[in-house]
């Protein structure tokens, strides 16, 4: 399995992340991306490696960011519901598919 998608709101949360990021610090933003990328590449290679949060949700918590990913495995993907910032609303992704 090699194909990781976003729900969109989880694409509005990266980006809106990394803008932020990167008007603290320039080149911060990149370097989020980039461990989001690293990090998805990681659960596409072993998707179950993420604890259960959820009876179907995982999390995979980013290195070096307050964030962790919550995803879902499909039979041909995983989905990632949530760029979850993990100092804010802990729940407000419920509901995601």
């Amino acid at each position: 399995m090699d194909r990781v998608s976003y729900h969109r709101l989880a694409r509005r949360e990266l980006n809106e992340a990394a803008r932020y990021d990167e008007s603290e610090s320039p080149g911060l933003g990149s370097a989020f991306l980039d461990e989001v990328e690293r990090c998805a590449q990681a659960i596409a290679s072993f998707p179950e490696a993420g604890p259960l949060i959820t009876e179907t949700i995982r999390r995979q918590v980013l290195l070096r960011f307050p964030y962790a990913l919550l995803y879902t495995i499909k039979s041909d993907r995983v989905r990632v519901l949530a760029v979850m910032n993990l100092k804010r609303r802990p729940m407000y992704w419920v509901g995601r598919e």
